[in-house]
């Protein structure tokens, strides 16, 4: 039994009951049947049952947003006004999706013999969601994965189940076959029993940069696919020509939102020397403006961090950086996990606070000296997921973009994502995509069809062809 507790004042707001590792193996037969069925349904019956789960979502918002309010503590309004709509994008976008799986007709590639490309499913998938964005992960899981045709069995992360839990109803409400999609409950052990059930052929996770290594090994044994989306250090390039009050803006949103705890936050801006003290004093007034409150409050920003042992780790972050403290740097009194926005100016490259992922709203500044340093600093990380680059210099950014080692850049802006584009990284943030047309694919796999062109000739008794 795991107790979920509310991260805005610390009081319990439900028991919610573990899967035993040992019953795992069972669920995943369970998949495995209703896969066999769903495997053979026509894209637009895999279509018509994702559209009527995105509606069935729709209606039922405001318990969606109850659940993941109380056990994340992100803003009510943050959710329902915006997650919440967008992962409804996200399933109308992948409903339709189904309906474009296609192969390709490659023709004749040896002499007397037609060959055709077919996408086919793969069978089970094994999905580890995490708890900074349940219920919108475990849409961008599941979602992609059954309209490529698959089943699937997500753990959601222990401390945020219920909305994932939620959606396997609501998806079994939509008409999907019995055991389709499945949530298994519990901690590390039942992740591990997932990951390496023989009955799961790819495991997909997102999750931190050492999550991702324990599941790799943990699939090694039955060599499945993998699908990984994980930790990251985002970094913002703003040259001299930027437009300071709209980069601080931008960047302070990109590096509060969900109180920071997301990989794509914007954690190291690195600036033009000769704009560095005014782009400081831009940043520290912005994030000044960042209200943490109550999340069924319409005027808070920011809701608290995840845990009280979450909190400790940030803060402990901030009082071991390099640099000064311009703004923050503590955690606040009262109920509930709350942290200070945070921006600290002139850390040293290669300390923790530059290196490391926080997690946290906690922003670090660093001048460069010219386009080969920016860029050389801001690829001087283990993760390569997101980034941005601030100028009005369109030649410029472009120049800037193609040459950072990250999975998507913005350009004066930092976080808008759309269902049609890809999401995912490089290096240490994994690999595989998110999202678009390129996530159903990856839930997928080739097949090629030869077709002889003409029946074989009789024959008397054998002979070699």
């Amino acid at each position: 039994m795991t107790t979920l507790v509310n991260p805005a004042d610390g009081r319990t707001v439900a028991d919610v009951p573990d899967t035993p590792a040992g019953e795992v193996a069972a669920v995943v037969q369970t998949a495995r049947e209703a896969f066999e069925q769903w495997r053979e349904a026509t894209p637009g019956e895999r279509a018509r049952v994702l559209l009527r789960l995105a509606d069935l979502v729709e209606g039922d918002a405001e318990e969606l947003t109850r659940l993941e309010v109380e056990e994340t503590g992100k803003p009510a309004a943050v959710f329902r006004d915006g997650e919440l709509p967008f992962a409804i994008d996200n399933l109308r976008f992948f409903a339709g999706a189904a309906r474009s799986l296609e192969g390709t007709g490659a023709g004749v590639l040896s002499k007397g013999y037609t060959s055709v490309l077919v996408r086919r499913p793969i069978g089970v998938v094994g999905s580890i969601s995490p708890w900074n964005f349940p219920f919108i992960m475990a849409v961008w899981k599941a979602g992609p994965a059954l309209a490529a045709g698959n089943a699937v069995v997500i753990k959601p992360a222990p401390r945020t189940p219920r909305t994932t839990l939620r959606l396997a109803e609501l998806f079994a409400a939509a008409g999907a076959p019995d055991g389709l999609l499945q949530v298994v409950t519990g901690g590390a052990d039942v992740g591990q029993a997932l990951v390496t059930d023989p009955g799961v052929d790819m495991v997909s996770v997102t999750g931190s940069t050492e999550t991702g290594r324990a599941v790799m090994r943990g699939a090694v044994d039955g060599l499945k696919r993998v699908h990984l989306e994980l930790g990251g250090k985002a970094p913002a390039l703003v040259f001299a020509d930027a437009a300071l009050e709209h980069m601080a803006a931008g960047v302070v949103m990109g590096a509060t939102y969900n109180t920071g705890q997301d990989c794509t936050a914007a954690t190291r801006v690195y600036i033009d020397r000769s704009r560095y003290g005014e782009a400081v004093e831009a940043l520290r007034d912005a994030l000044s403006r960042v209200r943490p409150g109550d999340p069924w409050e319409a005027d808070s920003d920011i809701g608290p961090l995840i845990s009280a042992e979450h909190r400790d780790r940030v803060d402990g972050f901030v009082r071991r950086a390099s640099g000064r403290v311009v703004w923050g740097g503590a955690p606040i009194d009262g109920p509930g996990f709350y942290y200070t926005p945070t921006l600290i100016a002139d850390a040293d490259q290669s300390s923790e606070i530059v290196q490391s992922e926080i997690f946290g709203p906690v922003l670090v500044a660093v001048p460069f000296d010219g386009e080969d340093e920016a860029v050389r600093l801001a690829n001087d990380t283990p993760y390569g997921l997101a980034s941005s680059v601030w100028s009005a210099d369109v030649s410029r950014a472009l120049r800037v973009s193609h040459r950072l080692d990250v999975g998507v850049t913005w350009v004066n802006d930092h976080l808008p994502i759309a269902s049609e584009a890809p999401h995912g990284g490089v290096k240490g943030s994994g690999f595989g995509k998110d999202m678009s047309q390129e996530a159903v694919q990856e839930y997928s796999v080739t097949r090629h069809l030869m077709i002889k062109h003409a029946a074989p000739e009789a024959r008397d008794s054998f002979r070699p062809a």
